[in-house]
């Protein structure tokens, strides 16, 4: 489940890095909510990774998803992850634990195909592929991870599963404003 205590760090954390909107007539005028239920009834159907909403906030978009992945290992020739070429994810984790490894070098990266669910829809132009020499850390619920645009990341281990929510800053616009899951539209 959520920790409702953390709540607060993810959203002064949130703040800290946002910048001041400017206004025009496509911009959200007020908050927008993803509850707890909303959450939950994507979580329940998430085999990977599921964007939740992208709200147009003026200078950039924010994006929420939430993403599962069950137990797994990595082998021995790098962890494989992906590198978003503009948006930055912060991560908050839900239930669960692994070992994200982050940074390092993808000597091979294979770019996302341009109308792949992942570009269009959760991360935008972005890489993927085996890389090495990143910063090995295990995470569990409670912890945030902020990932920078342009460095790649993966997980080297999950030895159950992992739920984290992740928090898309893309001040290239390149996530679909106004998109909401449909599984949560009302």
């Amino acid at each position: 489940m959520l920790n409702t205590r953390l709540a607060p760090i993810v959203c002064g954390l949130l703040l800290a890095i946002a910048r001041k909107p400017t206004f025009s007539q496509s911009i959200a005028k007020g908050a927008t909510d993803v509850t707890h239920a909303d959450i939950l009834t994507v979580l329940k159907m998430a085999q990977t990774d599921q964007q939740l909403k992208v709200v147009d906030i003026g200078t950039y978009n924010v994006g929420v998803g939430i993403l599962h992945r069950g137990a797994m290992k990595s082998g021995a020739a790098g962890v494989s992850g992906l590198s978003h070429n503009q948006v930055t994810e912060v991560y908050y984790v839900v239930s669960g634990s692994g070992t994200l490894v982050t940074g390092g070098a993808m000597p091979a990266p294979k770019t996302e195909a341009a109308d792949s669910a992942t570009v269009k829809v959760l991360v935008g132009p972005s890489t993927s592929g085996v890389f090495q020499n990143g910063q090995s850390r295990k995470v569990g619920a409670g912890d945030v991870v902020i990932i920078p645009a342009g460095v790649p990341h993966g997980f080297s281990e999950i030895v159950d599963h992992i739920d984290y929510l992740s928090v898309r800053m893309d001040p290239d616009h390149v996530l679909p404003a106004g998109y909401v899951h449909d599984a949560i539209k009302r």
